[in-house]
Order: C-alpha cells, then structure tokens, then sequence
C-alpha cells in the first residue's frame, strides 16, 4: 500500500499501475527504477506520459502474474530499507532522548513534559474559548491535535518502549545468573 502523498508525487505511469491493480510492478519500480525493471523482466514498460490502454495494462497484468517472484524481491527490497531507515531514525531518538537524560540540564531533561503540557493546555484553551462562542481556526485546532498526538504517542509509547527494555536486560541478567 503506498501513501496518499506519496502517490501525489508519482509519474502517471506509477499512478496508473497502483490505480490498476499492478502494485508489484509498482512497488518495484519505485525500489529499482524503471530501467532496472526493465532489465530484469525483459521488456520495455510504456513512456510516463502516456495513459496505459486497457492492451497494456492486459499485457502488465500477465508480466506481473509471468514475474511475480521477481517483482516481490524488487519490492521487498524496498521495505527493507525503508524499515532500516525508520530503525536507524528511532534509534537515533533514542540516543538524543538518553543523552538529555545524562545531560545536568533540567530543561533538557524536561523539555518532553514541557511541550506536552502547554500542547494540552493550549488545546484544553482552545476548547474553553470554542464553549464561550469564540471562534478558533479550525486549522489550529487540527494543527494542535497533530502534535498533541505526535507528542504523546512519542513520550508515551517511547518510554514505554524504554522501561520495557530496562526490564527485559534485567530479567535476561538474573536468568543468565
């Protein structure tokens, strides 16, 4: 399944196999590129500015079903190294969040609980001013919303995430005692 968004920023040749049913030969394109694609199914794909006809999309459909193997490696390949950027991108969270622990700052040891706070208080604002009839941006409130949830599913599942850890390494110790 491909984002919205990132489908807004496809070529219409992209656009066209994940509208139509194609999303191994989509996603593979996406992972390797279309030459690469080309090269490993043997064929030559249609130009992206053309829409596919209903011949070649009859024609991608048996490519696809002929290579499907090939095509899941191809986009195989592409989760995985999304799925190791987004490792490498918690771990790196993780790093900053333990050195401001470590650090002799009390706002950088702070600053999580800070911004939590003002963002549910300013959203709890928000509300008191919407029931005495004030009129908020509605893009505010959605915008506020965003990062409150943003904000809380990292402070709350991060440290979650964190405790548990703790207590996994000390229960594999005591076991490994």
């Amino acid at each position: 399944m491909v984002a919205p968004l990132v489908i807004a920023a496809l070529t219409p040749f992209v656009k066209d196999l994940f509208a139509n049913g194609l999303s191994l030969l989509g996603n593979a394109v996406l992972a390797k590129g279309r030459e690469k694609v080309e090269e490993t199914l043997g064929v030559k794909l249609p130009e992206d500015d053309k829409a596919l006809s209903p011949e070649q999309l009859a024609h991608l459909r048996e490519l696809e079903f002929a290579h499907e193997e090939k095509l899941l490696e191809l986009g195989i390949k592409r989760q995985e190294l999304m799925l190791e950027a987004e490792k490498s991108a918690t771990e790196a969270v993780t790093k900053r969040w333990e050195a401001d622990m470590l650090s002799d700052s009390w706002l950088s040891k702070n600053v999580r609980p800070l911004v939590l706070i003002f963002l549910l208080s300013a959203y709890l604002l928000f509300a008191l001013l919407s029931a005495v009839g004030v009129v908020i941006i509605e893009a505010y409130v959605k915008l506020l919303g965003e990062w409150g949830m943003m904000v809380m599913s990292a402070y709350f599942v991060g440290r979650t995430i964190e405790k548990g850890i703790d207590v996994y390494q000390g229960w594999k110790q005591t076991k490994g005692d």
